[in-house]
């Protein structure tokens, strides 16, 4: 007889044990929205970690600027009876009927005779070193982003500025002295750029703008300090030495105080060491880091990935999510962008190292007249930095720039002699003052129209179109007469309209990944 199956099943069915609860999901942020819940966006840590990192600017012009003294030509006096200095220039003096004030080795035009036929040689020792800062700032850019780090790269080229600066203290003739400055140029295109992501990145997107406008201050009193330097060291091999030295106080005394950026790390995969940094900041912000969130980039946060696989599950198995020019390039809203900011970064160098080279030129005392200069770039910072907020970066990319250009242009109808010479003169102070504050702005902006994975790339590309415009800016100032202050005020104008085309980054995000900022910027078109 066939058995009822329902005669052996039990009167009651055991219950259902429930599901096990779910562990609750973090809550994940972007850092940028860490820094403005938990951290602080601006706190004690971000300012001593600023100005720390920053002291880097001042390191690039001691480097970059130590040629206008090292390579003055300096005063000279007759031997011969009854000859009289009646020129500026020793050419068609007899040799041995004058001297140079100081002697041989007051500077390099002194040293190797670079006068006459030969002072073509004085600047193209300029134009080298701002080549070399060319190639430097495109590969200490992608190193920056990839392999290195901010904080390595900022090593490798404060190391590389020590030793190839007191290196050409040692130069035994001219050529020699050129490829170390070409070498010198090379790691000095890094410093700057690594310097400014590096102090930046970490700090809230309400202060970022003014913290990067602020980082032109140390670049100023640099300069200011490297007129002070050079007119206590009156030989050119003993000012190599002495504005080296500086870079390598800094790798010892300053460097191991400062932290990789957060963002770096949590692009590369290292998501531990970036939220155990996030927890340092906000402890010492007087803060506290909760424990139920946790840092996720910001493709993640907006929309997922589209492979499939979160972000977190990427970063914990160490996979770095890494960006290249091809990728900023292959993007129809980068590559915008780069172009761009590449044009306005090469029209501004050409204006700003143009303005300076005439400055320099006045017949007044070289070391108080460097001085003032620096000092008269400062106020740009101020108003640009107040400014900043208030108005955005797109309205004053535009009218700083032409602010310049219109005084440059009004420097090219003016003459050369008696009042028109010193309105003249006046005009290219104001356009400094101008061309000063769009050159500290395009930092801050460019770095904010990019993501983190291309960051460092993207502002090295501007920056080799700013030494690109360096080298050509020697060559407009010798057309000399009102002809350089023509030049000068077309590209200036010429910037303010591309500036036009860009975007406005005020209270943006700062993206970190390209998917991310795609994602984010959906329907935000360039113009």
């Amino acid at each position: 007889m066939a058995s009822d199956p329902d005669l052996h099943s039990p009167l009651l069915q055991p219950s259902q044990s429930p599901p096990p609860l779910k562990e609750s999901e973090p809550e994940k942020l972007t850092i940028d929205d860490m820094l403005q819940k938990h951290c602080g966006e601006f706190g004690s840590w971000q300012l001593r970690h600023f100005i720390l990192t920053c002291l880097a600017w001042a390191l690039e012009a001691f480097h970059t600027m130590v040629v206008i003294f090292a390579d003055r030509q300096p005063e000279f006096r007759c031997l011969a009876p009854g000859c009289q200095v009646t020129a500026k220039s020793v050419c068609g003096f007899e040799p041995g009927s004058w001297e140079w004030v100081g002697g041989l080795g007051s500077s390099t035009v002194a040293q190797w005779g670079l006068v006459c036929g030969q002072k073509f040689k004085v600047g193209l020792v300029q134009s080298i070193f701002f080549g070399g800062c060319m190639i430097g700032a495109g590969i200490f850019g992608h190193l920056s982003d990839s392999i290195l780090g901010r904080k390595g790269s900022l090593t490798v080229v404060c190391i590389l500025n020590a030793l190839f600066g007191c290196l050409t203290a040692l130069a035994p003739d001219y050529w020699t002295y050129l490829l170390l400055r070409l070498l010198t140029g090379f790691s000095t295109g890094g410093v700057g750029l690594c310097a400014f992501v590096l102090a930046t990145e970490p700090v809230g997107p309400t202060k970022r703008g003014t913290a990067g406008m602020s980082t032109f201050y140390f670049f100023s009193s640099g300069i200011a300090m490297l007129s002070g330097i050079a007119y206590y060291f009156r030989s050119w091999r003993a000012l190599y030495i002495a504005s080296s030295v500086p870079s390598i106080l800094f790798l010892v005394l300053v460097l191991p105080f400062i932290s990789e950026s957060p963002r770096w790390y949590l692009v590369r995969g290292r998501i531990n060491e970036a939220m155990k940094l996030m927890s340092t900041i906000a402890k010492s912000n007087g803060n506290h880091l909760p424990d139920g969130v946790i840092l996720a980039l910001d493709e993640e946060v907006n929309n997922g990935t589209r492979d499939g696989q979160s972000c977190k599950e990427k970063i914990a198995k160490k996979e770095a999510i890494a960006g290249s020019l091809i990728d900023v390039i292959q993007s129809p809203v980068t590559r915008v962008r780069l172009f761009l900011t590449v044009a306005i970064s090469f029209l501004c160098s050409v204006v700003y190292y143009g303005l300076s080279l005439n400055v320099v030129n006045l017949d007044t005392n070289l070391y108080l007249t460097v001085l003032l200069n620096a000092v008269a770039e400062m106020p740009a910072f101020t108003i640009t930095a107040i400014l900043l907020n208030k108005f955005g970066r797109k309205p004053l990319a535009v009218g700083t720039q032409w602010f310049s250009g219109l005084f440059c242009l009004t420097g090219s109808l003016m003459g050369s002699v008696g009042i028109w010479k010193v309105t003249r003169m006046i005009c290219g102070l104001l356009g400094i003052f101008g061309m000063a504050g769009t050159y500290n702005l395009l930092f801050i902006y460019t770095a904010e129209l990019f993501p983190t994975v291309v960051r460092n790339a993207a502002l090295g590309c501007a920056t080799q179109a700013a030494q690109m415009g360096a080298i050509l800016a020697p060559l407009v100032v010798v057309l000399g007469g009102g002809l350089p202050f023509a030049v000068f005020a077309v590209c200036g104008i010429m910037g303010g309209f591309l500036a036009f085309y860009l975007p406005e980054t005020l209270n943006r995000p700062l993206y970190d990944t390209m998917t991310g900022m795609e994602d984010g910027e959906s329907g935000w078109t360039v113009a």
